[in-house]
């Protein structure tokens, strides 16, 4: 499912993850997910806690995916804040999709702070048994 990746946005996230967008201490910028393969599909959880669900935005523009989202502070402006480790702003995330993937039928759902996304395996790239025949003519074996 993952294809390759540009190094420098690597590099780049990870810089803002140690230190955060504006040059200070971050504890955790990054937006952490795993990813599988299961029953004709490929399954991503986002870990999102605290999130919004309406300031999710998931989107896909030819094989790159997109996840961002905002966490905003749970506390008002006259506040004298006495620890400040809770990672806010604005997380994002690109996955690049390999051809394999039917990215017009993604399908998104957020629970308890997890927003999961089910990307079905396109059916051209499906396994399937390829029958032998014995002492005739060759048997055309039809393509999607």
């Amino acid at each position: 499912m993952l294809m390759r990746t540009d190094p420098f946005r690597e590099l780049d996230r990870l810089t803002q993850a140690v230190f955060g967008a504006n040059g200070t201490r971050s504890h955790s910028a990054i937006l952490p997910m795993d990813a599988y393969r299961q029953n004709g599909q490929f399954i991503v959880h986002f870990d999102l806690p605290g999130v919004d669900p309406s300031s999710i935005e998931i989107n896909v523009e030819r094989n790159v995916l997109t996840v961002k989202a905002e966490r905003k502070p749970a506390y008002g402006e006259d506040i004298e804040l006495q620890a400040n480790e809770r990672p806010r702003g604005t997380f994002s995330r690109q996955l690049f999709l390999s051809d394999s993937l039917d990215t017009g039928r993604v399908e998104a759902s957020y629970d308890a702070g997890v927003l999961t996304l089910h990307i079905p395996v396109a059916e051209k790239a499906k396994a399937r048994k390829i029958e032998i025949t014995t002492g005739g003519e060759p048997k055309v074996i039809e393509t999607a």
